[in-house]
């Protein structure tokens, strides 16, 4: 079946986006010998969007304007090994240690991300998401002021009166498996940024429960999301956001109206902050299935530069997706937002 006509609108977009941005962005790809990696990298390449650089070795036929690089071949390992290991001695990390563990692929990628050499990386076809995100974040680390790594899909639906036209914001359903209060207020910070990057509109964030305004009762559950309100609020008070909120008070107006009358978030939200890693997980798997949607991402959130975790069952479309919201999520870095 055809994609939802959101998810089509929204990745036409991001790609007149990437094409308006002055110079291509150079994305890494650490997993360069799986077929599908080099054929989305050979797309965005053909298509002018991205310089791709592969880490592995060469096929007998190397795409045009992709480059790839072998770890134990390249002048710069061990200024890579030297960057890893400053970062991890603390940790007991050697020398020794640390250029053993740059030549892998999954770090010296992100090494190459760390040291300036590329704008992003995209990663997980082959590695699992715990690899790669160890990676991303012992090369990288987090950003200034961020102590959490959180990931956001973008979940395109084929009812557009649903969120931003169609479009959804859900965090988190790859990373944080039970986060604290304050914890889901940095999600609902990081995911609101992100959303007002890539939807180009205002987030208008629900945390959720099973539980809408105290309609469940005293529960510790339910605590955490309202006290998780109470923090973001205070963060940032210029966010549009409410809870605790249901899914369909969050969604549907005339639930909204019923359940939650007066709130500026009920029945509108486009950006769904999910209270566990359970929930949030089983949510999009669901609504992809049952629901014929697409899912795009997981985009990582809380670095210190870009990179992006994929599904080890990731089509050349996922891959070439993600890419495209690396090279935009590598602009807005550059210009310091």
């Amino acid at each position: 079946m055809a994609l939802p006509e959101s998810a089509v609108e929204f990745m036409s977009r991001q790609i007149e986006r990437v094409r308006q941005i002055r110079g291509r962005k150079r994305i890494v790809f650490p997993e360069g010998g799986d077929p599908r990696v080099q054929e989305a990298a050979a797309r965005l390449a053909r298509e002018g969007l991205a310089e791709p650089v592969l880490i592995g070795k060469p096929p007998a036929s190397a795409p045009a304007g992709v480059t790839f690089v072998q770890p134990e071949a390249s002048p710069n390992l061990s200024k890579y090994a030297a960057i890893y290991h400053e970062r991890r001695r603390s940790r007991g990390i050697t020398q020794v240690e640390a250029l053993d563990i740059a030549r892998r692929p999954e770090y010296f990628g992100q090494l190459m991300v760390a040291a300036g050499d590329a704008d992003g990386s995209v990663c997980g076809a082959v590695y699992t998401s715990k690899d790669t995100l160890r990676a991303m974040i012992h090369c990288i680390g987090v950003a200034p002021g961020t102590k959490l790594v959180t990931s956001l899909f973008i979940l395109a639906v084929r009812n557009r009166s649903y969120g931003h036209k169609g479009l959804l914001g859900i965090c988190d359903a790859s990373t944080v498996i039970d986060p604290s209060s304050v914890e889901l207020a940095d999600m609902a910070i990081t995911a609101a940024n992100a959303v007002r990057l890539l939807f180009e509109t205002e987030p208008i964030v629900a945390l959720l429960s099973y539980s809408t305004k105290g309609s469940g009762g005293k529960h510790k559950l339910v605590d955490k999301v309202v006290e998780a309100l109470r923090i973001v609020k205070a963060r940032a008070p210029e966010l549009n956001v409410d809870g605790e909120l249901q899914a369909d008070t969050a969604l549907v107006p005339s639930v909204a109206a019923s359940k939650a009358p007066g709130s500026t978030v009920a029945g509108r939200a486009n950006t769904l902050i999910f209270p566990d890693l359970n929930s949030a997980n089983i949510a999009v798997k669901m609504v992809q299935r049952l629901g014929d949607a697409e899912a795009i991402g997981p985009f990582i959130q809380g670095l210190a530069k870009p990179a992006n975790d994929l599904s080890r069952g990731c089509s050349v479309d996922d891959i070439y997706h993600v890419a495209i919201i690396t090279c935009l999520q590598a602009e807005r870095a550059r210009l310091g937002g």
